[in-house]
Parts: structure tokens; C-alpha cells; sequence
């Protein structure tokens, strides 16, 4: 189960190229997604207002090379690292998650694309980091939902309270789930279940990647752009007159030190 292209058996019931369709159609879903999110809250508008509100209020010019120091602290950081996050379980169950979803999505893209069933054989290590990718979204997005999301410290949130903000959380776990459930199903022949579970893999992932102006899909490709705008702000000195950054305590008048937040 874990080393075959869980994609190959399908390819006699499904062509590969309408498997191939169906990627490019929810990869034009998440674009098309993302586009309507930024002019509907505006968020382009509202980003780039901010940016010229904080170049007008510099103290200093930022030169390429800073601001190329700047870009990698920030892919390093808040992107590969997930550094935004204090709690340390918070940081470990996001980053399951999001590694896990790329490895599922790139695995799943080269398998169609570069191994179409039944013309190529597929390298075992393809269909065993889909697998990987997978159980890795399903570690981290029930440790979140079942166990962080529920902490007072936290959200404090009970798991069967389900919001809008959820749907993202809920319909990739339930994509990486059934996809789960569906390979092993398929692996030891039960075809009428296989199918299902596979309906149900399609249907998750159509929500996940369908749904992007109501979800919070989107905010993936804001934060990058967030925090490398907050790094060159507190470069260029265009943060002074803001208050600093919750890990960073600050002095007050009459010599009173605050302290930084604990979290827990």
C-alpha cells in the first residue's frame, strides 16, 4: 500500500487525463479564489496603503542588499520556521500540517503528470511520501483540533463548535482522511468502499480548494508578504512611533519595565 501509485489502479476506471483535469482546474480554483478574496476585503488595496504609509514614515533608505537579508530572515523565519507562533505546540502541529499538505500536493502533481498509469512505472518513494504527506496533515490537524483548539491558553474553542474560519482545517483533513482511507481500501481489493472513500477524497478536495474566498486558504500567501513588509518597516525605522513587537519588552514612563507576554 504505502510504495504503489494508489493512482495507477484508478487510471482503468479514470483516464489520466481527466485526473490531470482536475488538478489544473482546482489549482485555476485556488487562483481564481485567491483573486476574488483580494478584491473583495481589499486586501491588495489595504497592503499596499500600508506600505506607502510606512515608506513616507522612514528615517532611512533600505538598500538591496538589506532588503534581500530581510527576505531570507523572513523565509527562514516565519515561513519555513512558522516562527509567528509562541506556543510551542501550536508552532509543531502548524508545521505538520502545512509540510504535510505541500508533500501530498507535489507528490499527487508528479505522479499524475510525470507518471501517468498505465504508460510509466511510479518510484516507490513517490507514493510513499504521498502517503508521509498525508499521515503528517492527519497528526497535525487533529492535534490541533482536538487537543490545542480546546486549551484555554489557546483558543478555547470546543472541538464540535465549527465556524467558517474552520473550513479550511475541516476540509483538508478530510481530504488527507479519506485519501488515506481510500488507498488502503483500494489495497486490499474492496471496490465498492475504494470508491467511495475515493468520491469522498474528491468531494473534501473540491470544498478545500473551491472554497478559497471563505476560507482561510488565502492567508498563506498574505503572511509571507505581511511579515517581510513588518521586518523592512522595522529596518527603514518606519515602526518607531509603534508599539514593539510582543516579545520585545518595552520601558515606560516612571522607569516601569513591562514585561513580555507569557504563553503557555
Amino acid at each position: 500500500m504505502l510504495t504503489s501509485n494508489p493512482f495507477s489502479e484508478l487510471s482503468t476506471l479514470i483516464p489520466a487525463t481527466a485526473m490531470q483535469g482536475y488538478v489544473l482546474l482546482m489549482l485555476l480554483l485556488v487562483v481564481g479564489g485567491t483573486l476574488i478574496d483580494i478584491i473583495h476585503k481589499k486586501s491588495a488595496r489595504y497592503f499596499f496603503a500600508a506600505a506607502r504609509k510606512s515608506r513616507e514614515a522612514r528615517s532611512r533608505d533600505v538598500n538591496v542588499a538589506e532588503k534581500t537579508s530581510v527576505a531570507a530572515k523572513t523565509l527562514a523565519h516565519d515561513v519555513l520556521a512558522s516562527g509567528e507562533f509562541c506556543n510551542v505546540r501550536r508552532r509543531a502541529a502548524h508545521l505538520l500540517t502545512m509540510y504535510g499538505f505541500l508533500l501530498f500536493v507535489v507528490t499527487t502533481a508528479v505522479m499524475l503528470f510525470a507518471y501517468p498509469a498505465p504508460v510509466a512505472a511510479t518510484p516507490a518513494i513517490l507514493p510513499l511520501l504521498w502517503h508521509l504527506g498525508a499521515l503528517m496533515v492527519c497528526i497535525g490537524g487533529y492535534w490541533f483540533w482536538f487537543f490545542i483548539r480546546v486549551d484555554v491558553a489557546a483558543e478555547g474553542n470546543p472541538w464540535y463548535r465549527v465556524m467558517r474560519a474552520d473550513l479550511f482545517v475541516l476540509s483538508l483533513l478530510a481530504m488527507t482522511t479519506f485519501a488515506l482511507v481510500w488507498s488502503a481500501l483500494q489495497a486490499v481489493g474492496a471496490g465498492a468502499w475504494a470508491t467511495l472513500f475515493f468520491g469522498l477524497f474528491i468531494l473534501a478536495s473540491t470544498v478545500l480548494f473551491g472554497s478559497v474566498p471563505w476560507s482561510k486558504f488565502a492567508h498563506m500567501f498574505f503572511k509571507p508578504a505581511a511579515a517581510y513588509q513588518r521586518r523592512v518597516s522595522e529596518a527603514d525605522g518606519s515602526r518607531q512611533n509603534l508599539p514593539p513587537p510582543a516579545d520585545k519588552p518595552a520601558r515606560f514612563g516612571l522607569g516601569i519595565k513591562r514585561e513580555a507576554p507569557r504563553h503557555y
